[in-house]
């Protein structure tokens, strides 16, 4: 019977839809997520405090069943399972800025609401094996179970998972437009507001190298960059290879189509995320706990 301890399965699919439902009566009467509300330091205080209640939730799991239980696989595959289908879903519609329902999925409830139970459950986890691996040896040797090494590959993807989504709001992405021997210093966002940075960039030259037929090849410019902190940089940017400079990327986007070749103006991308480094450091963490897993876990074979 459905809701009789111990919770199975089937529990896991009803929360998980539950949460679905809440997500859905969230987008039809507050609207989608509007991530924009959550920079800095909003973002930060945000991470304190949910990860300050994963802490409570686990401190409590003796005291309350439903936190004990979602700590458990039981509701870790089901939630796997609704993100799953939320992210197949995700790279088979067209994602749009603007985009409402399933066309701007970051923004959309339920699909917010289940990477949140999914968080939740992997610092749940994290919790339970810091625990076994600090707190409880493997009676062989004194040694830690060679598993254990697992809770850094799922603190690598909790760090990646909550940095990358909260640090979302502060992403900037911006278009600036320079002219040959004219210092600019504005961008314009996806909205089309103008922002004032801290650096100003010059086109000295435009670059570009044509096929036989004329179409271009490539193009980049060759910019100069001065920054607020003093710094004078000049270099080149192409499509692909960005200037980094004092945490912006700096990336060739457009020109003057119907000059060409003889443009005298380049559109460029700037973009910053500075939540990015922490999202690194969870990626790396990832890779260093699943490199210690397999050669730990071969070592054992052979042993």
């Amino acid at each position: 019977m459905i809701w009789t301890k111990p919770w199975t399965f089937a529990e896991g699919f009803l929360i998980g839809g539950g949460l679905i439902i809440a997500g859905l009566m969230l987008e039809l009467s507050v609207g989608p997520v509007v991530w924009d509300t959550f920079a800095w330091p909003v973002n930060a205080i945000v991470l304190a405090v949910f990860q300050l209640l994963i802490v409570a939730m686990y401190l409590m799991r003796r005291m309350v069943f439903a936190f004990r239980f979602v700590g458990t696989f039981h509701a870790a595959i089901p939630a796997l399972a609704y993100a799953l289908v939320l992210t197949v879903i995700m790279g088979l519609t067209r994602q749009t800025v603007n985009g409402q329902w399933l066309n701007n999925m970051l923004t959309f409830w339920p699909f917010v609401l289940i990477y949140v139970y999914m968080a939740v459950i992997l610092g749940l986890v994290i919790l339970r094996q810091i625990r076994t691996a600090f707190v409880k040896r493997s009676s062989i040797n004194g040694q830690r179970p060679t598993g254990q090494w697992s809770v850094i590959l799922h603190l690598g993807l909790f760090i990646a998972m909550t940095t990358a989504t909260l640090g979302n709001a502060d992403v900037q992405r911006l278009k600036m437009i320079v002219a040959k021997g004219e210092p600019e210093w504005r961008a314009l966002d996806q909205q089309g507001v103008v922002k004032e940075l801290p650096l100003a960039i010059e086109l000295k030259q435009f670059i570009m190298e044509q096929y036989d037929d004329g179409s271009p090849k490539r193009f980049a410019s060759e910019i100069q960059i001065l920054t607020q902190s003093g710094k004078n940089v000049h270099t080149t940017v192409d499509v692909n290879k960005p200037a980094e400079v004092d945490g912006w990327k700096i990336y060739q986007y457009g020109y003057d189509t119907q000059m060409g070749a003889m443009s005298t103006t380049s559109i460029l991308e700037l973009v910053s995320d500075p939540w990015l480094p922490a999202v690194y450091v969870g990626i790396y963490l990832m890779i260093f706990g699943a490199v210690v897993m397999f050669v730990l876990g071969g070592r054992r074979k052979r042993a």
